[in-house]
């Protein structure tokens, strides 16, 4: 990886220092940054105005086939968007060779370019919290889990982990395989698309393995968004789901011990008890994190112990 490419296609940085201080560090990797300006867009909430946000994206068909492109942070506005994305021009690009990178609300390019092309795009860091978190003003080394794995996936495309977890919801089948699409991203960004033309169809996801993340969400909320998941017929068509980091929520008082366990559990009592659900992958609003491949082949491993992830390119 000789360059990143900067897209800042959602919110605004909320500080200036963290995206300065990643693309510092990134390039003292001896990496070259494109586009770097467009982290100090601001237009109300968002990096910039819908124009100045869609004419970035839409220009990701031009970029030369051995650039990644990597979003600045999410937030929200990628929504907004999503009619007057060029889905075709930029799936061209993908498939000469173009890598694009991101998460949170990015789950909806690159959900919505995996049901219009079938591009597959790279869910993993972006530049603020994985290459630019500040502790106390001091900028934090990037996770080393995180940075491996990114790479492996940048350089080498290819993923493989192996996952040493109690596994609590496997259901009636404690040990087995599955081989699909892997598909998925921020779990309120996947229910906010279900019935419209930016999720991939029943047809295309079908035996898939879904992951699923979130932040600064309730467990309750979680439930009830799985919940829509699993009667929009989505969760039941999958080979098996795979759950993230669910972080940064507070529980209450009146929850009275009801907590992320439950809210599982709930699902799993709903669900078909041959899909496996496989908690404490390695992904979500956290800095250990995999780089996951949108719309790749994978094969997948699971017993009681764990479960073991690879898919290649």
């Amino acid at each position: 990886m000789k360059s990143i490419h900067l897209i800042a296609p959602s919110g605004a940085s909320p500080d200036e220092k963290s995206p300065l201080a990643a693309i510092e560090w990134l390039k003292s990797q001896g990496i070259t940054i494109h586009n770097p300006e467009c982290v100090q867009r601001v237009h109300q909430r968002f990096a910039g105005t819908d124009s100045q946000r869609l004419t970035e994206l839409n220009q990701l068909a031009a970029l030369s086939s051995n650039q990644l492109v990597m979003a600045m942070r999410g937030g929200y506005g990628i929504h907004r968007l999503l009619p007057n994305i060029e889905w075709d021009n930029i799936a061209k690009a993908v498939a000469q060779g173009l890598q694009i990178c991101g998460h949170s609300d990015f789950t909806a390019f690159e959900l919505a370019l995996l049901a219009k092309t079938g591009a597959v795009t790279l869910s993993g860091p972006m530049l603020n919290y994985d290459f630019g978190k500040m502790d106390d003003g001091v900028l934090s080394a990037p996770d080393a889990f995180m940075w491996k794995h990114f790479l492996n996936a940048v350089q080498e495309r290819k993923l493989e982990c192996q996952i040493t977890a109690p596994q609590d919801f496997l259901g009636g089948v404690p040990s087995g395989s599955a081989h699909g699409m892997l598909w998925g991203g921020n779990l309120t960004v996947v229910a906010g698309l279900i019935g419209t033309p930016y999720l991939p169809s029943l047809e295309q996801t079908q035996g898939g393995i879904l992951f699923l993340e979130d932040v600064n969400e309730h467990p309750y909320r979680l439930e009830r968004m799985l919940i829509q998941l699993l009667d929009a017929c989505i969760l039941t068509n999958q080979a098996a789901i795979l759950l993230g980091g669910f972080s940064a929520y507070r529980l209450y008082d009146n929850d009275n011990g009801y907590a992320l366990d439950h809210a599982v559990q709930a699902i799993r009592e709903r669900l078909p008890k041959s899909i496996p659900i496989l908690t404490d992958l390695p992904f979500g609003h956290q800095a250990n994190k995999l780089t996951l491949p949108v719309g790749a082949q994978a094969n997948l491993e699971y017993s009681p112990a764990g479960f073991h992830l690879r898919a290649a390119w």
